[in-house]
């Protein structure tokens, strides 16, 4: 079996709204969580607790991430912005 090579070079990572993404995500998790809690007795009987428990693990985690994202942010505009301050102004050559 021949071993997979790139044939051309890979895109650049998109950039969004990261922070939003993810909060909406943790949000979603926990709304669905609260919506089984009413639930839990058919959860329960049928075998299928881990449906609330996973929920709110997600919601844990989306909470990880939220702090994960933000101090992702907050890094990438201070490395910015201490470039726009140590990088020297671009001085255009005269026209020949």
């Amino acid at each position: 079996m021949a071993k997979w090579t790139p044939k051309h070079e890979a895109p650049e990572p998109l950039e969004g709204p990261v922070v939003a993404t993810v909060t909406g995500g943790t949000i979603l998790w926990f709304v669905l969580f609260l919506a089984q809690l009413p639930f839990y007795g058919w959860f329960d009987d049928h075998g299928h607790t881990w449906w609330v428990w996973t929920c709110l693990v997600g919601t844990g985690l989306g909470l990880i991430g939220i702090w994960y994202a933000r101090g992702r942010e907050a890094a990438i505009e201070r490395d910015a912005a201490l470039r726009a301050r140590t990088d020297p102004p671009a001085v255009d050559s005269p026209a020949e």
